[in-house]
């Protein structure tokens, strides 16, 4: 496979794909041909060779620098190793992957690297690079020449001058000591305007091996870019370059990707190999860390190496206390607990898992943590507040400022998100049992039953407003009128406090004939008020009648004696903030016949609730 073709002069190539072989081949040498003069040959070519790389080259001038283009298919998707794997699956299926595997990941079709405008002074010059020469002065002359396979550029009248192995900076000297000879009273310029290709050999456990031609200025981490990096079991840490078959420098890659920094990013020249070792020892460091991964260790790194290359910590971390799990004691004693700065400096071992344990995700224990309370109605300072661990309710009434002067604290209601989802819960259960009981007393009717179909339909007429309904989640407060206090109910998390203002009314409604409220009057008793509305109608079922209280207790006519509930809920006494409901009778035989007392649906909607029904 053509792996690259280095780009110069006026060549211009062209992707063949799915072009006979024999087609192919020839383009192939046609394209050889025209470079044979100043291109080395291009490497591993055999009959047969699908063409999937193909170089576009652009004229090299000092402001416009060569620049070589590459072809190829998208980047296929890495497989995860067998490490990747386990580290994902401690992570709750995020996935994990090493560092530096997602860099290879883009779709982008065009790879390309190009020259830098200006060639750096400590530049090696090689056999085909591109010189010019600026003379002036006795002598006014631009020269632009190629170095030749001997390493030397012929000026018109100077000869040859030697120049391969010199750097770009020592080229102005280089040239005026050998012009001396020939010209007086002169001063030159000489720059390299095109480089050479430079054909290098990328060995071991990288993703696309081989042979390739790469622009002069190319580096290290350029030539392993053309070759899509190390493979799934190459280091990313230990990457050799040899020349002449003697060690260079030892390249990690992770100095680039971790830190910017491109230290022992060596520029490449002829001949050059570089060798990915197969990967090292390898820790995840997953949690509340900056960059959750697997990384690659070298020898003598520690914890805080480990730390260090995840980006540290994030804001929510823990601090100073993370988990690791051992690859060897998983089986057994499992995870232990670290400490920074004590562990720092612990060393890493092949397939540890480091987790940094996040304040939010793992949290306090409930009663630890703040509460966040909304506080409304009869209060200085109505707002929502953030309270302290062990606040209660006077505590929470404390922070908005205070209970107003013309504040109830008998009719306050406490409502919770963890009552409501039990009260809705409750109320599911409730009406289902009832929808099945009413489905059994319908089974049973005889056809002489009058007014069958009307009942049938007052039934789902019932059930259908029944199930509209809510519970809202108050609690019951231990509260009396004289009450000058709050009961010392703790507070929880999302809880909603609310102070009515001073009422003396007691409302009568349901089947009564002149419902409303009245003014409550000290001594009275419930059945006082239901005579003042007029007293229950005909169809009233009294016995089921009940009272809801301003701190959200209810009283049921039916949870009196068999013989006497009438006479027992009417001697209760009246209190300020009293709501009386009379139901119909009519609803109480055409729902139950038999069913249990259904008035008990109605208090697991919660007190608002049951007054919204009934008084529709």
């Amino acid at each position: 496979m053509v792996h690259l073709l280095a780009s110069r002069g006026a060549l211009a190539g062209r992707a063949l794909f799915g072009c006979p072989r024999a087609l192919c081949g020839l383009v192939l040498t046609l394209a050889a041909t025209a470079q044979a003069q100043s291109v080395p040959a291009v490497t591993r070519l055999s009959a047969g060779d699908a063409v999937t790389t193909v170089v576009q080259p652009a004229a090299a001038t000092a402001t416009a620098p060569a620049r070589v283009q590459a072809l190829r298919e998208p980047d296929p998707k890495p497989e995860p190793g067998d490490f990747e794997r386990l580290a994902t699956e401690a992570n709750g299926g995020q996935p994990v992957w090493r560092l530096g595997t997602q860099a290879r990941r883009g779709e982008a079709t065009l790879a390309h690297l190009e020259t830098p405008a200006r060639v750096p002074p400590s530049y090696v010059v090689q056999v085909g690079d591109e010189i010019s020469v600026t003379v002036w002065g006795s002598v006014d002359a631009q020269w632009t020449l190629r170095v030749d396979r001997a390493g030397r550029i012929t000026p018109p009248r100077v000869g040859p001058v030697a120049v391969a192995g010199a750097t770009a900076g020592e080229l102005d000297g280089l040239l005026k000591a050998r012009l001396e000879r020939v010209f007086k009273g002169f001063e030159l310029s000489a720059a390299v305007t095109d480089l050479s290709p430079v054909r290098v050999h990328i060995t071991g456990f990288v993703a696309r091996p081989g042979d390739y031609l790469v622009p002069g200025l190319t580096t290290v981490s350029g030539a392993l870019a053309l070759a899509q990096g190390p493979a799934a079991g190459g280091s990313w840490r230990r990457i050799r370059l040899l020349r002449n078959e003697a060690p260079v420098t030892e390249f990690d890659l992770y100095t680039l990707l971790a830190s910017g920094s491109r230290r022992d990013d060596r520029l490449l020249q002829p001949g050059d190999v570089l060798h990915v070792e197969a990967a090292g020892p390898q820790v995840a460091v997953l949690g509340s860390v900056n960059r959750a991964a697997v990384f690659e260790f070298l020898p003598g790194e520690t914890v805080a190496d480990a730390l260090r290359l995840a980006g540290g910590s994030t804001p929510v971390a823990e601090r100073g206390a993370l988990t690791l799990e051992r690859l060897q004691q998983r089986n057994g004693a499992g995870a232990v607990e670290l400490a920074l700065p004590r562990d720092a400096a612990a060393p890493l071992a092949n397939g540890d898992i480091l987790r940094v344990r996040s304040q939010v995700a793992a949290g306090a224990p409930t009663q630890l943590r703040n509460k966040r309370v909304l506080v409304e109605g009869e209060v200085y300072k109505p707002g929502e507040y953030l309270l302290p661990p062990g606040s209660t309710l006077a505590d929470a009434v404390a922070a908005a400022g205070g209970a107003t002067p013309g504040a109830w604290l008998y009719g306050t209601a406490l409502k919770r998100e963890s009552v409501r989802l039990t009260q809705e819960a409750n109320y599911a259960r409730a009406l289902r049992e009832f929808e099945a009981e009413l489905a059994r007393s319908g089974a049973t009717r005889t056809a002489r039953d009058d007014g069958n179909a009307d009942a049938a339909a007052a039934n789902q007429q019932m059930l259908a407003r029944l199930r509209t309904q809510r519970p809202e989640g108050r609690m019951v407060l231990e509260l009396t009128p004289q009450s000058t206090t709050l009961p010392a109910v703790a507070v929880e998390d999302g809880d909603r406090i609310q102070l009515p203002a001073s009422t003396q009314g007691v409302g009568v409604f349901g089947s009564v004939y002149n419902g409303g409220s009245f003014v409550h009057d000290g001594g009275r008793t419930l059945g006082h008020y239901v005579q003042r509305a007029g007293g229950p109608k005909g169809n009233a079922d009294y016995e089921a009648a009940f009272v809801v209280r301003a701190n959200g207790s209810v009283i049921s006519a039916s949870q009196g004696s068999l013989w006497s509930r009438a006479r027992e809920f009417d001697s209760q006494p009246a209190l300020p903030g009293d709501t009386v409901f009379v139901p119909e009778e009519s609803a109480r035989v055409t729902w139950v016949q038999g069913a249990k007392d259904w008035t008990q649906i109605l208090y697991q909607l919660g007190v608002g609730m049951a007054a919204l029904f009934w008084t529709r």
